[in-house]
């Protein structure tokens, strides 16, 4: 096998790999939404789309962490950063525009981008490791029990859809 089939080749597994992670967060999602219909239902009339502001969401959940957390005023900072690190980002504009562009592109060039946008994520999913890793090292054996039971993929169960590190996510009944 010559190079450029070796390179393709681990591009589709690339593109695929996408792909299902992309299935597998719309099927999560599409459960969230069918688990929570009822309730949400008057919210969804309100403004929209289920569960409101993501961002209000993001800072009532981290209030909740920082209260179940107790930290100290010397582990303030270290808070601080962490949850500026973890803040949801801007949104990422016109979707609608972005697919009419994207199906504009030869197959080649659309999975050049998918792959462009995946390294986006990653470096994104690095640096709020990074983040992470700095604020869990100022926390206590029994802060990290709490931190570790609370984020998402804890004991409270799957990934959940987070896409910045830590979002809420149902409590286990």
């Amino acid at each position: 096998m010559n190079a450029s089939m070796t390179t393709l080749r681990k591009n589709l597994i690339i593109a695929m790999s996408v792909l299902g992670m992309g299935a597998a967060s719309l099927t999560v999602h599409a459960q969230e939404a069918a688990a929570s219909a009822p309730a949400a239902s008057s919210k969804m009339q309100h403004d929209g789309h289920r569960g409101g502001n993501p961002a209000e969401r993001m800072a009532k959940y981290q209030a909740r962490l920082h209260d179940k957390l107790k930290l100290t005023a010397a582990q303030e900072p270290a808070w601080a950063t962490f949850t500026a690190a973890n803040a949801p980002k801007k949104p990422m504009g016109d979707w609608k525009a972005k697919r009419e562009a994207m199906a504009k592109l030869s197959a080649p060039e659309r999975m050049e981008q998918w792959i462009a946008m995946s390294k986006e994520r990653i470096a994104g999913q690095e640096s709020r490791l990074a983040s992470l890793k700095t604020f869990y090292a100022v926390l206590t054996p029994e802060q990290k029990k709490v931190f570790d039971d609370s984020v998402p993929g804890g004991k409270h169960g799957g990934h959940r859809g987070a896409h910045h590190g830590m979002q809420e996510h149902p409590k286990a009944g």
